[in-house]
């Protein structure tokens, strides 16, 4: 397993196109983690988040799905098979805009620091995979806040793969991409969906500014590298606690 130092990547090129909104004023800070499964982000990010809690620092959790607004109506779609890629985009957006609105806003404005394991750029590499537009996409979710830092989670393929299939006992219909009708064999459909999502995420290391891990890396050394980073680019005693 390497052991060599990820590289930062830093942006070049000029912001998507439609431009993504100005970071809004609040006294908190996001910070985000993505990834394809497999790349060992949620095992990084709860890390992080477990260090910061120890430390009393202000902080607040938020996943992918996770709106108890949505669950059930996303539950019953995946258990019916009925979700077409626009649909199924539509219900993980207003997953999003329902935590967005009673969550991660108001702590933004709170002054609390967000951990958000995947975010909108989720919805960009997965559901372009499935066929949605990528500007159509953009302009569902431009009233996301921009975050802080979104640290992307870079393991080959096979490796996450591996990692995926070794972990679980069968995988699920839309998990494998088997609405696409992209193989017969779950296995192999993961394979082309998770390579179809990986590219996407490639392609906007450099637009959306991207800080790119090396998922292959140990996990202490990683997640070392990743406080490290986290405080260089934002200000933790904002969030640290008051002393008496």
């Amino acid at each position: 397993m390497s052991t060599a130092t990820p590289d930062i990547v830093t942006a070049t090129l000029p912001a998507p196109e439609p431009a993504a909104p100005p970071r809004r004023q609040y006294p908190g800070a996001l910070v985000v983690v993505e990834g394809i499964d497999g790349s060992g982000k949620s095992t990084q990010l709860y890390l992080l988040k477990r260090w910061l809690e120890i430390g009393g620092y202000r902080i607040h959790f938020t996943e992918w799905n996770s709106s108890p607004l949505v669950k059930s109506a996303t539950r019953r779609g995946k258990q019916r098979r009925l979700l077409t890629p626009a649909t199924f985009s539509l219900l993980h957006a207003a997953d999003f805009a329902d935590r967005c609105e009673r969550q991660i806003l108001p702590l933004l404005h709170g002054g609390y620091l967000v951990l958000a394991d995947r975010y909108v750029y989720t919805a960009f590499a997965r559901d372009a995979a499935r066929g949605c537009s990528p500007h159509w996409l953009r302009n569902l979710y431009s009233f996301a806040p921009v975050p802080d830092i979104v640290f992307y989670f870079r393991a080959p393929l096979d490796v996450a793969v591996t990692r995926i299939l070794a972990g679980r006992p069968k995988l699920k219909y839309y998990e494998a991409g088997m609405d696409l009708a992209l193989s017969l064999d779950r296995a192999e459909s993961f394979r082309i969906f998770q390579e179809r999502i990986l590219n996407n995420y490639d392609q906007m290391v450099e637009t959306d500014r991207f800080v790119v891990m090396d998922g292959t890396v140990r996990v202490n050394r990683l997640q070392k590298l990743m406080r490290q980073i986290l405080a260089d680019r934002v200000s933790l005693a904002r969030f640290a606690p008051k002393k008496s």
